[in-house]
This record gives structure tokens, C-alpha cells and sequence, in this order.
């Protein structure tokens, strides 16, 4: 009997001699690319698909690729209808976790993102850089025909539309277009 636990304890002691050298940081894989470092081989493989372009997974519906499994199976969900994620207070359904967790923040009033400029907080973190450039008046879209700035992409976009003619939005009970939501929708509540 005193063998067999001495025997456990050299298999215990042996085992753990040599460190796991991913848990000490070190970076045991590198990509045959760019020689950027990882720490697992999946990880490795998974960013070397940028290099490539191979999208391995491919879905069973329409042949969409993807360079992530995880990546296929959400989207996959768009087909199936699948909606696994129910939100803990009122029961709707979410095909993502995240969208699961940002719908719940409605009912908590949780606003884990904080204006770096004020302390106006957000429930989406879009949200939050949104806003933070009305502080440092960065302009990030740019329209294609007359080059004015705007702090957000359907805002450019809308004022894209005033160039082309565009008026993607039409009544439900005519057939009068707009180029802006807000206006279809304000003539809409005229037939009621």
C-alpha cells in the first residue's frame, strides 16, 4: 500500500516538474506569414485564414463560407429560424448571446459604457462612440458626391440619397416614397 501512494506521488510530482509553458505566457506558435505569436495551435491556424483566404466551413443552406465554425453555425440560425437566447425578464428570443445581453440591459437599466468626455452612459458601446464624437467633432463618414463629414454612417447615408434621388422608404397606404424614415413615417400617420 505505502508503494502504490509513493508511486502516485511520483506520477503527480513528474507531471508537474515541467511548467505549461502557455500558462507562464509564452507563445509557442507563430504564423508562417507574418510570424505573429500564439499560444494555441487553433488560434494559429484560425489567423493564418486571414493570410489565405480559406473559409473551411460552409453553410448548409446557401454555401456562404466561413473562416470560423462558431462564425457558420450563427449564421446558420438565419435559415433555421433557431432563436436559443431568452431573455430572463419578458421571455423574446435571440439567435446571438450578445444581443440576448444588450436587449436585457432594457429591463436592468445597466450602461456599461461611459462617455470619456462626460458621464453620460450607454447601454451599446456604438452608442457610446457615437456620441463621444460630438466631444472631439471626428467626422468619420464622408459622402461620396460633395464630401461632407458625418459623426455617423446612416446620417451620411441619408444625405448621400438627397444627391442621388433615392427614396427607398414608401408609404403603406400609398404609393408616395421618401428618402428619410422619419418623413414616410410622419406622412403614414396622415391616413390615420
Amino acid at each position: 500500500m505505502a508503494t502504490e501512494k509513493q508511486g502516485k506521488a511520483h506520477e503527480f510530482n513528474s507531471a508537474f516538474k515541467e511548467p505549461d509553458r502557455t500558462c507562464i505566457g509564452e507563445k509557442l506558435y507563430a504564423c508562417q506569414y507574418c510570424k505573429k505569436g500564439f499560444r494555441q495551435s487553433g488560434s494559429c491556424k484560425r489567423h493564418e485564414r486571414t493570410h489565405t483566404g480559406l473559409k473551411p466551413y460552409t453553410c448548409q443552406y446557401c454555401d456562404k463560407c466561413f473562416t470560423i465554425s462558431g462564425n457558420c453555425k450563427k449564421h446558420e440560425r438565419i435559415h433555421t429560424g433557431e432563436k436559443p437566447y431568452l431573455c430572463k425578464h419578458c421571455g423574446k428570443s435571440f439567435t446571438r448571446s450578445s444581443q440576448c445581453s444588450q436587449h436585457e440591459r432594457i429591463h436592468t437599466g445597466v450602461k456599461p459604457y461611459t462617455c470619456k468626455h462626460c458621464d453620460k452612459s450607454f447601454t451599446r458601446s456604438s452608442h457610446c462612440k457615437e456620441h463621444e464624437r460630438t466631444h472631439t467633432g471626428v467626422k468619420p463618414y464622408t459622402c461620396q458626391y460633395c464630401k461632407k463629414g458625418f459623426r455617423q454612417l446612416s446620417h451620411c447615408k441619408r444625405h448621400e440619397r438627397t444627391h442621388t434621388g433615392e427614396e427607398p422608404y414608401t408609404c403603406k397606404h400609398c404609393d408616395k416614397s421618401f428618402g428619410d424614415s422619419s418623413h414616410c413615417k410622419k406622412h403614414e400617420r396622415t391616413h390615420t
